[in-house]
């Protein structure tokens, strides 16, 4: 019976401890170059959650036809977010791995890319 009790109380504290990822709030402030593209109509980011790979999140314009920017804060327990700019609704880098953006520690982002080009 005592060797049961054991085992019982082992067991409910396996299933009452949390297994869950402590989760941080993270800012990413993205800008975009556009400047080599023609007739834009629309610049926007596609990835992982809170992104979406089906809809755009809107950029906004910042210099005509040449920078757009996007501030996007996640609360997630991930280190890094996998994102594809578009424009005009179209994906950059096609056949080619998804930008990996690595949160900085301190929870704000800042990360420059130019529209289809991989450093």
């Amino acid at each position: 019976m005592k060797k049961i009790s054991i085992l019982f109380v082992g067991l409910l504290s396996l299933i009452t401890t949390s297994c869950v990822q402590k989760s941080y709030k993270r800012t990413v402030n993205f800008i975009v170059d556009v400047s080599k593209i023609d007739n834009i109509k629309s610049v926007g980011i596609r990835g992982e959650k809170p992104l979406d790979w089906n809809y755009d999140t809107e950029m906004i314009e910042i210099k005509k036809d040449s920078l757009y920017k996007a501030t996007i804060t996640f609360e997630t327990g991930y280190k890094f977010v996998e994102m594809k700019f578009t424009v005009n609704g179209d994906y950059e880098l096609k056949d080619k791995p998804n930008r990996k953006i690595i949160f900085a520690v301190d929870g704000e982002t800042n990360y420059n890319a130019a529209f289809d080009v991989v450093k």
